[in-house]
C-alpha cells in the first residue's frame, strides 16, 4: 500500500505541480504583451486557466503525501513537517497572490510592468519552495525509514 500511495503522490506532484510552475513562470511575459497582441492574450488566458485548474487538482499532492507519511510512520519527522509547512506556504502564495495577480493582469491594462515584475518574483518564490520540498523529499535528513 505504501508503494502505491508514494507512486500516486510522486506522479501527482510531477503532473500537477510541474505544469503550474511552468505556466505561472510564462504568464507574465504573455500578459504584458496581451494588450497589443490577440495571440499573447489568448496564451495568457490559457496559462491562467492551467494554473487555476491544476491548483484544484494539486490538492492530491499533499493528500497522498500525508497518507504516505502516515503509512511510513514519519508524520512527526522534521523533514516532513518542514515540507508540509513549505507546501502550505506555496499553496497560499498560489491561491492568495499568483492567481489574483494573473486575474488582475488579464482584466486591466494599467501598470502591467509593475504587476508583471511582482508576479514574476512571487512565481520565483513559489518555484523555489517546491525545489526545497523536492530536495527534502529525496534527502530526508534524519530519516530512519530506509524507504
Amino acid at each position: 500500500m505504501t508503494k502505491l500511495l508514494l507512486s500516486i503522490h510522486v506522479l501527482a506532484a510531477m503532473l500537477v505541480i510541474g505544469p503550474i510552475t511552468v505556466a505561472a513562470s510564462m504568464f507574465p511575459r504573455y500578459a504584458k504583451q496581451a494588450p497589443d497582441s490577440d495571440r499573447a492574450a489568448g496564451i495568457a488566458k490559457l496559462l491562467h486557466r492551467i494554473c487555476r485548474g491544476y491548483a484544484v487538482a494539486g490538492i492530491a499532492v499533499p493528500v497522498f503525501g500525508l497518507a504516505t507519511g502516515a503509512q511510513l510512520g514519519v508524520l512527526t519527522d522534521p523533514w516532513l513537517i518542514i515540507s508540509i509547512v513549505l507546501t502550505a506556504i506555496a499553496a497560499a502564495i498560489l491561491v492568495m497572490a499568483i492567481l489574483p495577480a494573473q486575474r488582475r493582469m488579464l482584466g486591466e491594462a494599467d501598470d502591467l510592468n509593475a504587476t508583471a515584475k511582482r508576479l514574476a518574483m512571487l512565481t520565483g518564490i513559489f518555484n523555489v519552495l517546491w525545489v526545497i520540498v523536492v530536495v527534502l523529499m529525496i534527502v530526508r535528513p534524519g530519516s530512519t525509514t530506509g524507504a
